[in-house]
């Protein structure tokens, strides 16, 4: 490369994530990058460099693609340790879903709440996730199941993009729980969903998926379906939150439809495996929720890898099943809890959930012509990003080729 680079970041080990390598992390050892217009230009060993405007010394640290947080309720209004509490003392997740509480308590707090205060209340759960080298941020609504509250969220997801470091993906998660309004008329709520909410809010460009939530409590598979076809009407990729509390077919309806991911999967079948294998659709596993719900049945993991099934990792924040808003613990809980190995861990988190929401071609690992996303690591090996529960080594943060602290303050 004769031109000049805009940035060289030198001194530096790096975990390329490539998923053709050989090693897995795809390691480079004392090493460069380089970055020019915002994207990787080169990157190799650190005595065949190009020259750049601007060097950066690395002091021997790792880098990694930017962590890619690929299934989050991050934007919501309002708490619900009342509920963690009432599970502790012997109700069940259905039974205070039955009752009035779970999902619908937070659809009260977030209709509730104007644009300013959901922001308000939200920015600072992002900037704890920004502060361990995510990148990349899915967002979905599902708190507001009518028209105005939903994009009220939506617009607020992507107001998050705009003010703080991050890539912000939506997900349009009307299909999360039935609203008080349409109690006993779900059918009548999905045609709401497919006419009267999924078109506007896409032709505001607020949407870049459709999940919805397939369970006992939530949509039977037929309705889901009809979701689906709404979706791919509007040109919209879909996923869905499947098989987390009984096995109702989700994983291979989602399949059917090409989609992006099937996410929890607690349940999920061989006949699920193999349709998400044919389909390419990648599990997105969710451990902070199996452990705040003290689950009992882990997902199939040894199936999946058997399947060669792409195992995306995510934090699933949320304020009812999984009030995390840390990466690298869901890291370390699903290889703690799963026996997911390190590096299947750190897979799971970059080039596998960049994949999850189809971003894959643009970020998720080092390759020349990605984005430049990065993270950088005081580390000695990369499995230790999985390895030390609590512990934030993350230096600093590179978005679009711009060098942030990891510590950003709202």
């Amino acid at each position: 490369m004769s031109e000049a680079v805009d940035l060289l970041f030198t001194n530096v080990h790096l975990a390329t994530m490539v998923p053709t390598a050989v090693d897995g992390y795809g390691e480079m050892v004392d090493a460069a990058l380089a970055v020019k217009d915002g994207r990787i230009a080169w990157l190799g060993a650190r005595r065949d460099a190009p020259p750049a405007a601007a060097e950066h010394d690395c002091g021997g640290a790792w880098m990694t693609p930017g962590l890619v947080d690929c299934h989050t309720h991050v934007v919501h209004a309002g708490n619900r340790s009342n509920e963690w509490e009432a599970r502790l003392n012997g109700a069940s997740y259905e039974d205070i879903a039955r009752q009035g509480g779970g999902i619908m308590s937070t659809v009260r707090a977030t209709r509730e709440a104007d644009a300013e205060t959901l922001l308000a209340q939200s920015l600072p759960r992002v900037a704890r996730l920004l502060s361990e080298g995510v990148t990349t941020l899915e967002i979905k609504s599902g708190y507001g199941l009518a028209l105005d509250a939903e994009a009220r969220m939506l617009r607020a997801a992507r107001e998050v993009g705009k003010r703080l470091p991050v890539r912000v993906a939506t997900t349009f998660l009307g299909a999360h729980a039935l609203p008080p309004e349409f109690a006993g008329r779900a059918d009548d709520y999905v045609l709401e969903v497919c006419e009267r909410m999924l078109p506007p809010l896409a032709g505001e460009g607020l949407v870049d998926a459709v999940d919805a939530f397939c369970e006992r409590i939530g949509f039977s598979n037929a309705q889901t379906e009809r979701i689906f076809l709404a979706a791919r009407a509007l040109g919209l990729p879909v996923k869905l939150h499947a098989e987390q509390l009984s096995d109702q077919q989700g994983a291979e309806l989602v399949a059917r439809y090409g989609g992006l991911s099937a996410d929890h999967l607690e349940y999920l079948s061989q006949a699920g495996i193999d349709a998400m294998a044919r389909a390419g659709t990648v599990a997105v596993l969710l451990p902070g929720a199996y452990y705040f719900l003290r689950e009992t049945m882990p997902p199939p993991i040894g199936a999946l890898r058997e399947a060669k099934v792409a195992m995306a990792i995510a934090t699933d924040c949320n304020p009812g099943t999984s009030p995390m808003t840390s990466l690298l613990l869901a890291m370390n809980m699903a290889c703690t809890l799963w026996r997911l190995t390190p590096q299947e861990a750190l897979q799971g988190a970059t080039i596998h959930a960049a994949r999850a929401l189809g971003l894959h071609g643009d970020i998720g690992s080092l390759e020349v012509g990605k984005q430049a996303d990065l993270a950088l690591w005081d580390i000695a090996r990369p499995a230790d990003l999985a390895y030390a529960m609590g512990s934030n080594p993350c230096r600093s943060v590179v978005n679009g080729g711009a060098v942030r602290p990891a510590h950003i303050s709202v």
